[in-house]
């Protein structure tokens, strides 16, 4: 079902490469073995295989957003189905991985609106949206299968002004994503993040 909002009150994002973030997860991803797929994640309901799904899928969405190639892939609501793999999920989703970040070099993906899970928004929101998705994902990936991680800083920057930004224009004590998980000012930016996207930053498998 398609949402027809409109967001438009956060701030505007300056461009970046998504690529450094984009390849980040496509490694964690290409280190997974095959028992990890069936562990839980910090999404509830969600393991392993579900969350790489989520990925592939939101991919392909934000690729084609930050194309303006808008249809199918970049209407339908993420929460509308149960995430999983296919068979070839290896191969597809570095591929979409890539392809989502070379999408995105282009100046014209940041300029005018495009959609995106539905919803539509300006091009230099998606772009900051799209690095919160794999920056929180990436971070979903890792605390699963207890992999060291260290986000792409400028993907990191940019995924808390969009969280940050939904907060404020949201109730108190809620965010973009459900609500907000109280964090320390003082600590670091990735558990801010993470938690401003609803999640614990202590959550251990």
């Amino acid at each position: 079902m398609t949402d027809d909002r409109t967001i438009d009150t956060f701030d505007t994002f300056d461009t970046f490469d998504l690529g450094p973030q984009a390849l980040i997860v496509a490694r964690l991803a290409a280190e997974m073995t095959q028992e990890q797929l069936d562990r839980d994640t910090p999404c509830p309901g969600l393991a392993v295989h579900h969350m790489l799904g989520h990925l592939g899928g939101l991919a392909v969405a934000f690729r084609d957003a930050g194309r303006k190639d808008l249809g199918v892939t970049t209407d339908t609501n993420p929460g509308s189905v149960v995430p999983d793999i296919g068979p070839d999920w290896r191969e597809t989703l570095p591929k979409a991985l890539d392809e989502l970040a070379e999408a995105w070099r282009d100046p014209a993906a940041w300029t005018g609106e495009t959609r995106a899970g539905g919803v539509t928004l300006p091009g230099a929101v998606a772009g900051a949206v799209a690095a919160d998705e794999l920056v929180v994902h990436g971070w979903d990936l890792a605390r699963a299968t207890g992999r060291e991680y260290e986000p792409d800083e400028v993907a990191l920057r940019a995924a808390y002004g969009f969280l940050a930004a939904a907060a404020e224009n949201s109730g108190p004590g809620e965010g973009v994503f459900g609500p907000v998980v109280p964090v320390p000012d003082d600590a670091p930016l990735l558990d801010r993040v993470i938690g401003l996207s609803g999640r614990d930053p202590g959550w251990k498998p």
